[in-house]
């Protein structure tokens, strides 16, 4: 436990970084997230990409709500200490689950995009909670972001006072931290965000394919949205 301590305390969010989350597994077994506080201001990736190839099934069973079947599909690549992403989840998601997705015009999928060690980290327990748990503690994390993300000193005590409400013990926090396949997993779906559809700054959605170029406001997915679901 405590090497999982030292390296989640390694926190970088002004340069590219190798930062690894499962040192108590193996000690050369590193991943690497690129912590870039200038990745929203670089250059965009295309506009749209291939339907198909975004919704490709990976190795990482979809975070998603809504009907399967819904006309729209909006994907989403997020970090976990994200500001942005958090000011998405709090600010703007209910209403546009009140209004698409609880309506069965659209699903909305959640993928992981974290751009440190500690959004990694987080990512991971939300996985590890899996079922209808996931999604809620995705939103806590968000919630209370400013807490766990931004603390001075260890944040893994605060990432587990927050697991506790979605029933982790001791034991189920440290081996899920420590889980270098959902780890490598989750490497693999940012390392595919980059490649295939020029993901590089968070949150990123894609709506059926195509690129939402404006702050992720509810009038900016209105704009987008109503069209296709009329």
């Amino acid at each position: 436990m405590k090497a999982l301590v030292k390296i989640l305390s390694l926190k970088v969010w002004s340069r590219p970084a190798q930062l690894g989350l499962a040192a108590a597994v193996a000690v050369t077994s590193f991943s690497i997230f690129a912590a870039d506080s200038g990745m929203a201001q670089r250059k965009q990736g295309p506009e749209q990409v291939s339907v198909e190839e975004l919704m490709k099934p990976g190795d990482l069973p979809e975070l998603a709500v809504g009907k399967a079947d819904a006309p729209v599909t909006i994907v989403e690549y997020a970090s976990m200490t994200c500001p942005h992403c958090a000011h998405f989840s709090k600010d703007v998601f209910e209403k546009l689950k009140a209004k698409y997705i609880d309506t069965g015009k659209v699903r909305f999928v959640y993928r992981e995009f974290p751009l440190d060690n500690l959004a990694a980290a987080a990512s991971m327990l939300a996985r590890c909670a899996g079922g209808d748990k996931a999604f809620p503690l995705i939103e806590t994390f968000y919630a209370k972001q400013e807490d766990w993300a931004f603390v001075q000193g260890n944040p893994v005590p605060k990432l587990f006072d927050i697991a506790k409400q979605a029933g982790f013990t001791q034991e189920s926090f440290d081996k899920c931290l420590t889980d270098q396949k959902l780890l490598d997993q989750i490497t693999v779906q940012r390392t595919r965000a980059t490649d295939a559809f020029g993901v590089n700054a968070t949150p990123s959605f894609f709506i059926n394919g195509k690129r939402l170029q404006e702050t992720p406001t509810l009038e900016a997915f209105d704009k987008v949205l109503e069209p296709l679901v009329k």
